[in-house]
């Protein structure tokens, strides 16, 4: 099942994705106003069960990110070994995760384009696995927190990477960037361990393949991260974790490769889908 937020014909409405199109289920619950509600109430079954045997409703219309409007848009840094190496300053793999925030307003959903803004052409992909939260918790114990998923998504962490360096220990201006990013193309439901445990991130940008690691290579797993995390914040349902990039951005190649417009970046993970957006300068 693929859980998707669009919108057609001005309005925002959520339901599944079929190979045919969109079938709008929001319009059957009304007292869910979007995904975020749906994930909080538990009700993702109940979407389900409402779309068996349902018509497609929509076959033109714009993706939106699944969730959006999470309360929380926690990523982790750094969280491969290549990636670590790249930094080439000798040090060893962290023993604490590197975290930094990023605002729903800084992704855009599937087949819209990212954004390069006039200020700065250092736009950078980064593709990952974005992790939906289900159930809260605090102190949520790491052989608990598979429990804790709703969902699994496709993240491209979109990066302005001269602005990750406007202060000494601060990302958070490079990476929120507004439409830098995107989430989707949809949410598929998080059943089994496999699904994180066997999955593969791949990254191409015209085709040509620029990432490509399993996520079992994370220094920090998915399980760690939201035990981490849990410490020092209540987790909701809704929010989201984007677990980590492997090595093959644009940043590190000599020269760069950053992203320019006519571009088009393809993230895939396994089992999860592709996220495909194409590049645009802002006007």
């Amino acid at each position: 099942m693929k859980f998707a937020t669009i919108a057609a014909e001005r309005q925002e409405l959520y339901g599944i994705i079929r190979d045919e199109g969109f079938v709008a289920l929001s319009p059957d619950f009304p007292r869910w106003p979007d995904l975020r509600a749906v994930i909080a109430a538990g009700g993702l079954h109940d979407l389900a069960k409402a779309a068996m045997g349902r018509a497609v409703t929509h076959s033109d219309f714009t993706y939106l990110p699944p969730v959006p409007n999470p309360g929380k848009i926690i990523c982790v840094g750094v969280n491969f070994p290549d990636r670590n190496a790249e930094y080439k300053d000798g040090s060893a793999a962290p023993k604490y995760m590197s975290l930094f925030p990023r605002f729903a307003s800084s992704f855009v959903g599937h087949g819209q384009p990212l954004i390069r803004p006039p200020e700065n052409h250092t736009l950078d992909y980064e593709g990952e696995m974005a992790v939906v939260i289900g159930k809260g918790g605090r102190r949520i114990r790491a052989e608990d927190a598979y429990d804790h998923i709703a969902g699994l998504s496709v993240c491209n962490e979109g990066t302005i990477r001269d602005w990750v360096r406007h202060a000494k220990f601060n990302v958070t201006q490079g990476k929120n960037w507004d439409r830098s990013g995107a989430i989707g193309p949809w949410m598929v439901p998080f059943t089994h361990p496999a699904q994180i445990d066997a999955a593969r991130i791949t990254t191409r940008v015209n085709g040509e393949l620029r990432q490509d690691d399993a996520l079992a290579n994370m220094i920090f797993s998915v399980r760690e991260e939201i035990a981490y995390i849990s410490t020092f914040t209540t987790l909701n349902p809704g929010d989201i974790i984007v677990t980590g990039t492997p090595t093959g951005a644009g940043a590190r190649f000599d020269p760069p490769r950053y992203l320019k417009p006519g571009d088009v970046v393809e993230v895939e993970v396994t089992g999860v889908g592709t996220l495909v957006n194409g590049v645009e300068d802002e006007v």
